[in-house]
Formats: structure tokens, sequence, C-alpha cells
């Protein structure tokens, strides 16, 4: 997977966080190791992920520490610029994808990551 700007929505970070093993998880494992750059990524996007991950530590054991560092890890790795797309499952954006670069992430995967 050659480096993307992209922006990945809260669903995506939430569910690729909690399960590493799907495509969303994969979406992750690609940002850590530099193939996917985060770019747009919002404050209130920021938020809604310190706000939810300690509810999900049943899926992915993150502490609280662990993930101050993630928010901070991803709050470095965020470039400012113009995404190629949105990876989002939200059925509202979704929606637009007629009209702007939007994709869902087994779509993104299979375009940009592999089978």
């Amino acid at each position: 997977m050659a480096s993307l700007g992209v922006v990945l929505d809260t669903n995506v970070l939430l569910s690729g966080l909690a399960y590493p093993a799907n495509v969303r998880g994969r979406l992750i494992a690609a940002w850590r190791f530099g193939a996917l750059d985060l770019v747009l990524l919002s404050d209130f996007i920021l938020a809604e992920l310190r706000r939810t991950l300690p509810r999900l530590f049943h899926r992915h054991g993150l502490t609280l520490p662990a993930i101050d560092d993630l928010i901070d890890s991803l709050v470095a790795a965020l470039r400012l610029g113009s995404a190629q797309t949105l990876v989002t499952g939200d059925k509202a954006l979704l929606a637009l994808r007629d009209r702007y670069p939007i994709s869902t992430p087994a779509e993104f995967w299979a375009e940009h990551g592999g089978p």
C-alpha cells in the first residue's frame, strides 16, 4: 500500500482498535507502519476516541495512559493537507460518495491494501 492521505472516521478507528484482525484493524496497522497518512483528523474525532476507548477496554486492552499515548500519536501523525479519501462506515456519509471521495473500509482496503 503506497502512502496515502486519508481521513479515518471515528467508527473506523474504534472498530480497528477493538478488532485488529478485521479490515479496519488492518487500516490501523497500515497507519502504524507508515503506509497511511492521517489527514484532517478533527478535534471532534479525537474527543470521541478519548471518550469511547475507555469503555472498550475489554476489546482492545488499552489502559488510560496507553489511550493518551495513542491520541498523542494520532495528533503527531496528523498532517494538514488534502485527503485523497474519507474512509467510513457511516451510511449518511457514504450517501455523499457520488460527490466526494468516500469509501467503506473494505472498498479502500481492496483498492489500496490487499485482498
